[in-house]
């Protein structure tokens, strides 16, 4: 059975484009040069090349130049400014609003993929998506908290760059152990309740909060 986070890129044709547009959309008021953009998404020269001309072609893109400045070459040097291409939303764009629907949704991930990469970093115990997983893209609730035992946290935190990169933002997000976890619990700890006193999904459970 397909997961609905793949019917998009079935959809539009492929998942690159998918992560693109989640990028201006999530990012209106920014301007991105393609090496950005790229960056963001992960995507193949080739494929954001071809995703960036449909883009603009449909008139969801536009080109914007700005002035940049670029760095020194000597320490007692000084920069110097020039003319950069960059591309950004088009808020006039037609279909945004149904674009958000579509695009921001809580399926923009594959759980399934998430979680099996998460738990390569270790014992994982809890794992809670809120803030723009529940398409709420105000404010300065945590996206994601994950909680667990003898953690790589360079490899959790390679799991969650890749989630950033299905997302087209960058997370916020929190990785703490059992023990810290449960301390925070018990005391009512204000972050913690923020989470769990308000919309969330939990993907892994196994403390039974």
């Amino acid at each position: 059975m397909i997961q609905t986070a793949d019917i998009l890129p079935k959809l539009f044709g492929n998942k690159s484009i998918v992560k693109t547009m989640r990028l201006f959309l999530l990012n209106a008021e920014s301007s991105f040069e393609m090496s950005e953009v790229r960056t963001r998404t992960k995507s193949t020269p080739a494929a954001l090349r071809s995703d960036m001309t449909r883009l603009r072609n449909i008139g969801f893109v536009k080109k914007k130049t700005i002035m940049k400045m670029t760095p020194a070459k000597t320490k007692k040097g000084k920069g110097t400014k020039k003319k950069v291409e960059t591309w950004q939303l088009n808020t006039n764009f037609p279909y945004l609003s149904a674009l958000k629907l579509m695009l921001l949704s809580d399926h923009m991930i594959n759980k399934t993929e998430a979680v099996k990469r998460m738990r390569r970093a270790g014992k994982i115990k809890l794992i809670v998506l809120s803030g723009i997983f529940l398409r709420e893209t105000e404010g300065d609730r945590v996206d994601v908290l994950v909680v667990g035992d003898k953690l790589n946290r360079n490899s959790l935190e390679t799991a969650l760059r890749g989630l950033e990169s299905e997302v087209g933002k960058e997370l916020s997000y929190a990785i703490m152990d059992s023990d810290e976890f449960n301390y925070r619990l018990g005391m009512y700890d204000k972050f913690i309740r923020d989470i769990l006193d308000y919309p969330h999904e939990k993907l892994v459970n196994k403390i039974g909060v």
